[in-house]
């Protein structure tokens, strides 16, 4: 009585195990030739050569019927390779590589020995891309875990060395070495913080910006706190702190603060005080983007809120007495007039009223606050009470 398929298959493959270390390394060498990436140079000859060894009798075993395919040797061998750097679809490319070398062994000991005939072979390659499907499977199950962990781990890592920057805690040597690995910027250069206002609480004010910086050339690191969305951004040149600035007010959805540029990357932690001070500068609710050195005035209103909002207690608090409406339309003008340089003219062209409407909104202000608007140091009250008015909009009366 001759042999069945599946017997003549197992006898096949019992000679195949035999010299299963040697057809392992035999696979590895074809890995490494046709999947050069996973063979390039992430992963060390011997270590494929033994992972090519175990895969192969794992295969033939199953195939044999001597033992169930242990897809966990699949998952092992993801997870390996994930931190091995080595990229998911070179990774299947591998596999398919091996499991082709299995199959043209088949074949050709089939030719040689004469065990499996040509209907055995059908029967066994459709056990083949079964086994090929489960371990593939299994494998980038096996990587993409690892990877998320690795990539969690990372962003753990990368958070808690910009938070190290940006407070100055902690920040040794070692320390910012590392942030300057992770950041992928040299300690000296030319740099900028940026600080945008968070609304609401894992919102990304400037979630865009990052690629809008990239494809200007402009390369930033961005770091989500509770109260700030803080960047910090790499300028090459003088040109590319204007376009930083171009940058935000085409996507800024909250009040945004730019800091000076700064030459040392460990001076990160001033550089975001001046940021958020430049942020808090801009009018509550809004999405002006404050560049620190253009808004001197603004910023010193922002940088000693408590004095800030006394003085605008003191200044406009008279104001207070009189309807609301009333009220907006004085500080609206005394804004506008600020905002076109000091021009009566182009502020009545602005609110669509006679030069001489504004001359008497100013008569009234300077009734009801005792500053006037053509005397400096009147001029310089109302501004800055004008500003942290704005920064936090209370009456004046309340108490803060």
């Amino acid at each position: 009585m001759t042999d069945g398929p599946a017997d003549g298959l197992a006898k096949l493959v019992a000679g195949l195990l035999e010299r299963a270390d040697e057809l392992g390394d035999a696979m590895a060498e074809r890995i490494r030739s046709e999947a050069s990436d996973h063979g390039g140079n992430c992963v060390p000859l011997a270590e494929l050569r033994e992972s090519c060894r175990v895969e192969l009798r794992n295969v033939l075993r199953a195939l044999a019927g001597e033992a169930p395919l242990d897809p966990s040797l699949g998952a092992d061998t993801g997870r390996r390779r994930a931190r091995q750097n080595v990229p998911e679809t070179t990774l299947i490319a591998s596999y398919r590589v091996g499991i082709r070398f299995i199959w043209e062994l088949l074949i050709a000991e089939a030719a040689e020995t004469g065990l499996v005939d040509h209907e055995g072979l059908v029967t066994a390659v459709s056990s083949i891309w079964a086994v090929q499907d489960r371990l593939i499977e299994e494998t980038i199950a096996g990587h993409r875990e690892a990877t998320t962990e690795l990539l969690r781990n990372a962003e753990q890592e990368r958070s808690a060395l910009l938070e190290a920057l940006l407070t100055n805690r902690s920040l040794d040597a070692g320390t910012l070495l590392a942030a300057i690995d992770v950041l992928r910027m040299p300690r000296y250069g030319r740099f900028a913080v940026v600080a945008a206002e968070v609304s609401s609480f894992g919102r990304h004010p400037l979630a865009r910006t990052e690629q809008a910086l990239r494809r200007s050339g402009i390369h930033s690191v961005w770091h989500l706190r509770p109260d700030t969305h803080v960047g910090i951004v790499q300028l090459g040149t003088e040109r590319q702190y204007d376009q930083l600035v171009e940058v935000l007010e085409g996507e800024a959805v909250s009040r945004t603060g730019v800091s000076p540029p700064y030459e040392d990357l460990y001076d990160t932690g001033t550089s975001l005080w001046y940021a958020k001070t430049a942020m808090q500068g801009g009018r509550a609710g809004g999405c002006a983007v404050t560049v620190f050195d253009d808004c001197l005035v603004a910023v010193t209103a922002a940088a000693a809120p408590e004095i800030s909002r006394r003085l605008a207690r003191n200044v406009f608090g008279p104001l207070d007495t009189l309807q609301q409406a009333e009220r907006d339309v004085l500080l609206d003008t005394l804004e506008t007039w600020l905002a076109c340089g000091g021009s009566t003219e182009e502020t009545a062209r602005r609110m669509y009223c006679h030069p001489n409407t504004v001359r008497q909104r100013f008569r009234r202000i300077t009734e009801y606050t005792g500053r006037s608007t053509s005397e400096p140091h009147g001029i310089a009250e109302l501004c800055i009470a004008l500003y942290a008015l704005r920064q936090n909009p209370l009456r004046t009366t309340e108490t803060p």
